[in-house]
């Protein structure tokens, strides 16, 4: 069990370099940061666990959730349901009602274009989860998520491992699970989300934090990302290629984050140490 490309990018999170360049691709020639006090924080241990252990997966659902955000965070473990081993998908909400994905006041061009779905267990539910991912979208912003709110600080002393997808981690953070923690959020809604959280430890750039039990992604996409690290983890790196190539996703590593130098947010204060154990 290995956190391959998360130990590897750490080190370069804030790294010297930043000091003359702006992380790598095509958005080469933006101005540069600069990081002079930045304070080393070692993460917690990852969970001891094997992969043929983690069976049951929950995914939070809550009005305009972000359909990458679930969908997308899925599809990797769907395939390595079928693939690897037997697992079980909870899809959780407050009832049992169909939850769209359309916001409550966005939509200036009175689009019908907001897929349902159904979920499968409420929060009343007593599961046995392995894992509980919260998704971001419009409607994390929401101030009516109390519920999803309890659930999560409820769950999360008994589930083995909280993921948060983009702007989830500004709603999992309001339950005070992740206080003390490492972790990171979508760059356009930084401010919005880290506010949220006041004793996390945000970090930027990055695209995923992990830090002990708590595994956040950036913006949307770089879920696969955080994902793709989770399987490399506990199923190997030949699971999580198989998976990879299947998708036609090349994942990219931690300290792949050029998009808190375009959005504007500079380097946080807390950043990752360059090396993690597991115990």
């Amino acid at each position: 069990m290995r956190i391959s490309t998360y130990v590897a990018g750490t080190a370069a999170l804030f790294t010297t370099a930043l000091a003359s360049t702006i992380p790598h691709g095509p958005r080469d020639g933006l101005t540069a940061y600069n990081v002079t006090d930045s304070t080393c924080v070692t993460p917690k241990a990852i969970p001891e666990l094997e992969g043929s252990k983690i069976r049951s997966i929950g995914m939070v659902l809550f009005r305009a959730f972000d359909m990458i955000d679930v969908f997308g965070t899925l599809d990797p473990f769907q395939l390595l349901s079928l693939t690897a081993q037997q697992m079980n998908l909870h899809l959780i909400a407050a009832s049992l009602d169909p939850v769209t994905t359309q916001p409550l006041t966005m939509n200036p061009y009175n689009s019908s274009f907001f897929p349902v779905i159904q979920p499968t267990n409420t929060f009343d539910d007593d599961l046995d989860l392995d894992v509980l991912i919260v998704p971001g979208g419009p409607g994390a912003r929401s101030p009516s998520l109390d519920k999803e709110i309890a659930y999560i600080k409820k769950v999360f002393p008994k589930i083995k491992i909280l993921m948060t997808i983009c702007t989830g981690a500004g709603v999992a953070a309001q339950s005070g699970v992740m206080d003390g923690y490492m972790a990171t959020t979508n760059k356009k809604a930084w401010a919005t989300m880290t506010a949220k959280g006041p004793d996390v430890k945000w970090v930027s750039p990055a695209r995923f934090v992990i830090d002990g039990k708590v595994w956040s992604s950036s913006g949307v996409t770089s879920a696969l990302d955080l994902v793709f690290n989770f399987i490399e983890t506990y199923w190997g790196s030949e699971q999580s290629e198989t998976i990879a190539n299947m998708i036609e996703h090349a994942p990219l590593a931690a300290d792949d984050d050029p998009f808190a130098a375009i959005l504007g947010v500079e380097p946080t204060v807390d950043k990752p140490c360059e090396e993690s154990s597991c115990e």
